[in-house]
């Protein structure tokens, strides 16, 4: 995703009280995506998302130039939520990710373990016996692996 719409749209999210938590682009052409993930510490609700997308539209309106078609989706990042910076990783030290990368890491590409420890944008995950050094940069996907207690 581009840093211009980042800038673009951060600051607007944040106005509304909210934390632009990722932005991500699916698709090309007509079945184009623009899907925003926002955030707060009292949760997300319908109405949150509503009042995001009324006025991130109303600015992309403005903006988007090319007049390119797309949808606009706004949701919570969920429990499952996407990790992609240094910073979301070092919110969930101790919790379960799902990582996959994009070349192997000492001949793997999926992970599945617990958050340990966070330097720059180099995590360190404990897979059972074994600790990983993953660099933010290399990795495909990361989402926190919620776990149920029985």
């Amino acid at each position: 995703m581009s840093q211009r719409l980042r800038n673009l749209l951060e600051p607007i999210v944040t106005d509304l009280g909210y934390e632009l938590w990722h932005l991500e682009s699916v698709g090309a052409g007509r079945s184009s995506v623009l899907r925003l993930y926002i955030d707060s510490p009292e949760g997300i609700a319908l109405e949150d998302c509503e009042k995001v997308s009324h006025e991130v539209s109303a600015v992309l309106d403005v903006e988007d130039s090319s007049n390119s078609q797309y949808s606009l989706e706004v949701s919570s990042p969920g429990m499952d939520r996407p990790l992609v910076t240094g910073e979301h990783f070092r919110r969930f030290i101790g919790e379960r990710a799902r990582i996959n990368m994009f070349a192997p890491v000492a001949g793997q590409r999926k992970f599945r373990g617990t958050i340990l420890a966070v330097n720059g944008d180099t995590v360190d995950l404990g897979c059972d016996d074994q600790t990983y050094s993953l660099a933010t940069g290399d990795m495909a996907k990361a989402r926190l692996e919620p776990v149920f207690e029985e």
